[in-house]
Order: C-alpha cells, then sequence, then structure tokens
C-alpha cells in the first residue's frame, strides 16, 4: 500500500519565490476551494523576477527534457471551466535536458511586463496571473507548478470630473431630475448628490437607493448580465414635502429638495 501511494507522489518539490517577495505589498486572494492566501501584489509595467527551486525526494533523481517557467494572463468562464484565454503568455527556458540529483535553484526574469487587465474574480468569469513551472518528462507525465499573482493599476484623478445631471418620471404624474457631484469615482469615493421632486401627482410610499455592480459577459446574443447589490439605503419614508431633507449613509450623503 505504501508502494502504491508513492507511485503517485511527484519526484521532486518545486517551490517559486519573488525577488522582493519579503518586502513587496502582500493581499488575500480567495481560491477555488474557498481559501483565502496572500500573494504579491504587482503593476503593469513592472519586472518580475524571482527564483525556481527544484528539489528530488529522498534517494531519487529527476530526468527530464527541459525546464521552463511560463508568465500567463488567463480568462476563464465558469460555465467552461479548465479552458483559458491566455492574453498574455511569456516563456523562459530554464534548463536543457538532463538530470537531477540534488536540489538545484534557476533565476528567472520577466522585465517590464505589459499587464493591461487587473486581476478580477466575479460571478461568471475570473481574470488570472500565474507563474507556471513545467518539469518535462517522457514517462510519468511532466511535473506542474503554479504560482499566483494579483495585478492592480491605479491612474491619477481625471482633470475633469464634471457632474451628471439625468431626468426621469413619468408624463403628467412624476417627475424627477438626479444630480451627482462628478461622474468618475475610485474605490474609496465618497458619492454625493441631490434628487429634485419638479412634479409630484401620484402616491409615493418610500424611496431607496441602491449601489449596483453590473457584469458583462460574452457578446452580442451570447451576452450574460450579472447584477448584485453591493449596498442599499432609505433615503426617504412617506411622500416627499416641501422644503429639504437629509440622510446620511455609510458611502455619502443625499440630499432631497422638493421644489
Amino acid at each position: 500500500m505504501n508502494f502504491l501511494i508513492g507511485a503517485f507522489k511527484p519526484a521532486c518539490n518545486i517551490s517559486i519565490t519573488f525577488s522582493d517577495g519579503k518586502s513587496r505589498k502582500q493581499v488575500p486572494m480567495k481560491k477555488e476551494n474557498g481559501k483565502t492566501i496572500m500573494v504579491s501584489l504587482f503593476q503593469s509595467k513592472e519586472s518580475i523576477a524571482g527564483k525556481v527551486s527544484i528539489e528530488p525526494l529522498q534517494g531519487k533523481k529527476i530526468e527530464h527534457l527541459g525546464l521552463k517557467v511560463e508568465l500567463l494572463g488567463q480568462i476563464e468562464m465558469y460555465f467552461d471551466r479548465g479552458n483559458f484565454y491566455d492574453f498574455t503568455s511569456l516563456v523562459r527556458e530554464l534548463d536543457v535536458p538532463g538530470d537531477i540529483y540534488e536540489r538545484k535553484t534557476y533565476p528567472f526574469e520577466f522585465s517590464t511586463v505589459e499587464m493591461p487587465y487587473e486581476t478580477y474574480n466575479g460571478a461568471n468569469l475570473r481574470l488570472r496571473y500565474v507563474l507556471k513551472v513545467t518539469v518535462s518528462r517522457n514517462y510519468g507525465g511532466s511535473i506542474v507548478e503554479y504560482q499566483d499573482f494579483m495585478v492592480r493599476n491605479y491612474s491619477p484623478p481625471p482633470s475633469i470630473n464634471n457632474s451628471i445631471k439625468m431626468e426621469v418620471g413619468i408624463e403628467d404624474c412624476l417627475h424627477i431630475e438626479f444630480e451627482y457631484n462628478k461622474s468618475k469615482y475610485h474605490l474609496k469615493d465618497v458619492i454625493i448628490g441631490k434628487i429634485y421632486f419638479l412634479l409630484v401627482r401620484i402616491k409615493i410610499k418610500n424611496m431607496d437607493l441602491e449601489i449596483r455592480r453590473r457584469e458583462s459577459t460574452g457578446s452580442g446574443a451570447n451576452t450574460h448580465v450579472e447584477t448584485e447589490t453591493l449596498a442599499k439605503f432609505e433615503l426617504m419614508d412617506g411622500a416627499p414635502v416641501r422644503g429639504l431633507l437629509v440622510n446620511q449613509f455609510q458611502s455619502g450623503c443625499f440630499l432631497v429638495h422638493m421644489n
């Protein structure tokens, strides 16, 4: 029984480390099994360098047809799990065919890597960046090890950030005007706006405001849209009255005007 268990173990241990792993910022990432791990954070145009260590199991040697490390940017649709679209694919050859008898370490570097998209885990797809090490063998199958990392791309605040105004309503019954103080926000921003009731000829019980995240995948007839409500706030309970109402909530505040 012990022999059978050992037969299915990989012939070596593979570890992947980043050169600046101790000083680089670490962020949480949730794996498919639900567990959360800490991974290194990068930005586009950064160089990604490190070391790959190959250590044969005690008393064994590794006969291989070559070693390589790949930097992959992949998109996976959840309805088609296991099939990836690679939008970034870079390869570095680590070693020529030969034998490994003891622990060996190989340095690697990918200079100024173009990583235009940020890491994303959504309802229907995920976008990920990963380092993939492959020990190619002509028997027993190749040995593969992965190391995930995250990408976030930061941009300076826009020089022009105009306010938004829009009107909605029902003809001759309800006329509402919305106003937001700006059109672009960062992830920790405060949303401030006003709602003007210009015409009210119907009974209004209450008014809520929701912040939603919308994910769109596919194209044409195969487009699928998933909407998630991130936050919901009650702005008004009952019909609007002439004057000023102020409602405050975690993401900011809205002012409701009655003209």
